[in-house]
C-alpha cells in the first residue's frame, strides 16, 4: 500500500518517527508521500525524506490556509525550491473557505499559479479543498489541459463532485480514515463511483480511522481504510491494494 498523503515530518512524530516508519512497513505500507504546507515546513520535510529516502517522497506547494498577506513572497520561496529540488508533486495546494474567507481571492491566485507550475514541470497536483469545490472546478475549467493531473486529497464532497472528478483524465479521489466514520456519507458516494480511481491516504497525524479515533493518526493505520473500502465494494483487500497502489505509482511516477 502507498500512503499518498502523510505529514509525518511534523513535531507530533519527533519522539518516535523511526518506530512509526517501522510500523508502517510492517503493516504493508511501502511508500509515504509528504505534502508540503508552507515555506517554513520545507526543511523539516526534506530532513525526513533524507533519513528514509526509499520510503518517503516530498511534494512542494503552498497550502491554502497558509495564504496570508505575505503569500506572494512565500510563493516565490516555494517556486525557487521547486526549481532547485526533486519533488514528486505540487502539493498540497487548493482553496479552503471553511474557517475564513478573508483571503479567498488570494487563494485562487495562488492556486492558478501553482497549476501553471504543475503543467510546466509535468507534475501532479495534490488538491486540498473545504467548502470550495465550485471555486476549484471553475478554475480547473479554465486552466485544465492534458498536462494537468492529480488528486483531490481527503475527498469530502458530494456525489456530483466525485463524478466530476473521476471524469477528468488522470484525476483521483484521495480516501482516508473519514470513510470509516459512522456518520460519513462517503461509503454511499463511493459505491456509485467505483474504486478504479481511488488513492489511499492517512493525512497523519489527522483523521485517524476507526478504531483509532481520538488518537494520533499514523501510516500503519492505512490498513483500516483499505479494509473499509474492501468491505464497501465486496472485493478482497488484495484488490484494493492492487488498484490504489497502481494508481499512486502512475500518478506520482513511482515506478
Amino acid at each position: 500500500m502507498i500512503d499518498t498523503h502523510s505529514h509525518i515530518y511534523l513535531s507530533d512524530f519527533d519522539s518516535d518517527r523511526e518506530k512509526i516508519i517501522a510500523d508502517a512497513l510492517a503493516a504493508g505500507v511501502t511508500n509515504i508521500l509528504l505534502p508540503n504546507i508552507d515555506a517554513e515546513s520545507i526543511n523539516r520535510m526534506l530532513s525526513v525524506e533524507s533519513l528514509f529516502p526509499n520510503i518517503c517522497k516530498s511534494m512542494i506547494g503552498l497550502h491554502p490556509s497558509s495564504v496570508k498577506n505575505d503569500w506572494v513572497n512565500k510563493l516565490k520561496i516555494i517556486e525557487k525550491e521547486m526549481n532547485r529540488g526533486n519533488y514528486i508533486a505540487i502539493g498540497e495546494i487548493g482553496i479552503d473557505l471553511y474557517w475564513d474567507t478573508t483571503y479567498a481571492n488570494e487563494q485562487k491566485e495562488a492556486l492558478i499559479k501553482q497549476f501553471e507550475w504543475a503543467k510546466q514541470k509535468s507534475l501532479p497536483v495534490v488538491i486540498h479543498t473545504r467548502n470550495a469545490f465550485n471555486e476549484i472546478f471553475d478554475i480547473l475549467n479554465k486552466e485544465y489541459d492534458t498536462r494537468l493531473k492529480g488528486v483531490f486529497h481527503s475527498f469530502s464532497g458530494s456525489l456530483e463532485d466525485a463524478l466530476k472528478i473521476i471524469e477528468i483524465p488522470h484525476f483521483y479521489l484521495g480516501i482516508n480514515g473519514t470513510v470509516t466514520y459512522k456518520n460519513s456519507k462517503l461509503s454511499d458516494i463511493l459505491l456509485k463511483t467505483g474504486f478504479e480511481k481511488l488513492l489511499l491516504e492517512t493525512d497523519a497525524p489527522y483523521l485517524p480511522p476507526v478504531p483509532y479515533r481520538g488518537k494520533r493518526n499514523e501510516p500503519s493505520f492505512l490498513i483500516k481504510t483499505a479494509e473499509k473500502l474492501a468491505d464497501i465494494f465486496s472485493v478482497s483487500l488484495t484488490e484494493i491494494d492492487r488498484i490504489t497502489t497502481n494508481n499512486a505509482e502512475k500518478l506520482f511516477n513511482l515506478i
